[in-house]
């Protein structure tokens, strides 16, 4: 039996007005821990929805490790080339961690139309290249046709793109290169226009096949007939030659990047592939420093955001105690007459402000989360995508972090009004039985 809890417990759910403790009182503490707790769950949500959608769609024109030639992220440099054949791609994906290996090559140029011309940056990737990010976001048309071995002639552009150079899916669009101080042209067709919302890379990237971009750059991309090498170096590289700008290799957990190249520098960097190229990783992170620095003050915002919210829940709590220790003298003066200690006393005060902070957190989680499923169900709440790389609010909901946040508040509050229950034992039961 636990005396204090069942006091506590009485006095609460009295039906009795004269029993019941002060209405008022209860609700403003209430209030306070429903609005922080609600404001809490509210802005851990959008923060993971804000930071897991940017960074998927940074990931998504990229990957999360990038291999390619040591000159390439030394200078810059598009020219600079591996030969990513099948032997170097299998020692890649062997590496523990790694989901996924594509290859790609990219090439700076001008898209013209009769009208006008913008630079854009041509991305060459074939078969093996994961387009869920790229198809997930096409807004008209149809993802091109991707191939390694041979030219498709189609081209995905982004709606900015698009916009400017008055371009529609089916348009013939000519692509202008400079190479070897000769300028070189190709026709493409408009398979499918993509809006991303990231305007950094929606303005300078487009997508075609592998083999086109490989080309262009003078690299090779040959097969060895049956029974029939070509060459010494397409022998030494397992019966190939896959000459491209590097290759891009997503990993099983995000979180785990460092340590997947971690395993990858000792597999790869500073070696050489089958021509003798010398080869290098880096991660997502290291190529757009900006981006994930910017995203990491996030956090910063929302430990102050929890930090304050903890504060004005405990504040509350702790004058509404008071208030209820004021208003319930006279039974605190008859527990202590009736021989209980102020240590019980103190418990029961406890236990009643503690269903006060548990019924003030289940409407305060009714409330984040019913705003946070509103928002990720209609997408209410809209935003600037030129500022801020989305055009909704994104909410993700995490309920591992959102138990934790409820448990957090209750321990805190908790602990925030042992202080304040010492209050009690400076009233004498003698003076509470003269005031009655």
């Amino acid at each position: 039996m636990n005396l204090p809890f069942d006091i506590a417990r009485s006095v609460y759910y009295s039906s009795d007005a004269d029993r019941r403790i002060s209405r008022p009182a209860v609700r403003i503490a209430m209030l306070g821990v429903a609005i922080g707790i609600a404001v809490m769950i509210v802005s851990v949500a959008v923060v993971l929805g804000f930071k897991h959608t940017v960074r998927d769609k940074v990931v998504g024109f990229g990957s999360h490790i990038v291999v390619t030639n040591f000159m390439t992220l030394q200078t810059t440099d598009q020219s600079q080339c591996i030969n990513a054949n099948d032997s170097l791609y299998r020692k890649v994906k062997s590496i523990p961690g790694v989901r996924h290996v594509a290859r790609y090559s990219q090439k700076q140029g001008v898209l013209k139309t009769d009208g006008d011309f913008l630079g854009v940056v041509f991305k060459g990737i074939g078969e093996d290249y994961d387009t869920t990010f790229l198809a997930k976001n096409v807004i008209e048309g149809h993802m091109p046709q991707l191939s390694m071995w041979k030219s498709t002639q189609q081209l995905l552009v982004s709606k900015i793109q698009a916009d400017r150079l008055g371009l529609k899916v089916g348009d013939k669009v000519y692509a202008y290169y400079l190479s070897d101080e000769n300028v070189r042209a190709r026709p493409f067709t408009v398979a499918g226009i993509f809006q991303t919302n990231l305007t950094r890379y929606d303005e300078s990237f487009c997508f075609t096949d592998l083999y086109t971009m490989s080309r262009l750059n003078g690299w090779r991309i040959e097969k060895e007939p049956a029974g029939e090498p070509v060459g010494a170096e397409a022998k030494s590289a397992g019966g190939e030659t896959i000459e491209v700008t590097g290759m891009e290799v997503l990993v099983n957990d995000f979180d785990s990047i460092d340590n997947v190249e971690t395993r990858m520098i000792k597999v790869i960097d500073k070696s050489q592939d089958a021509d003798g190229h010398y080869l290098s990783s880096s991660t997502v992170m290291d190529q757009n420093p900006q981006i994930f620095s910017w995203l990491d003050l996030l956090d910063l915002n929302v430990w102050i955001i929890l930090i304050l919210m903890v504060c004005v829940s405990g504040f509350t709590m702790i004058s509404g105690l008071l208030i209820i220790i004021l208003e319930r003298t006279s039974m605190i003066g008859l527990l202590k007459a009736l021989g209980a200690r102020n240590s019980m006393v103190r418990h029961t005060f406890l236990w009643l402000a503690t269903f006060i902070v548990l019924r003030g957190m289940l409407w305060g989680n009714v409330l984040g989360i019913g705003i946070c499923l509103l928002q990720k169900w209609t997408g209410l709440i809209q935003l600037d995508a030129a500022t801020y790389y989305v055009s909704e609010v994104p909410i993700e909901m995490n309920w591992g972090l959102i138990v934790l946040l409820n448990v957090a508040t209750l321990l805190l509050t908790t602990l925030a009004l042992v202080l304040p229950s010492f209050f009690v034992s400076t009233i004498k039961p003698a003076k509470t039985m003269r005031m009655e």
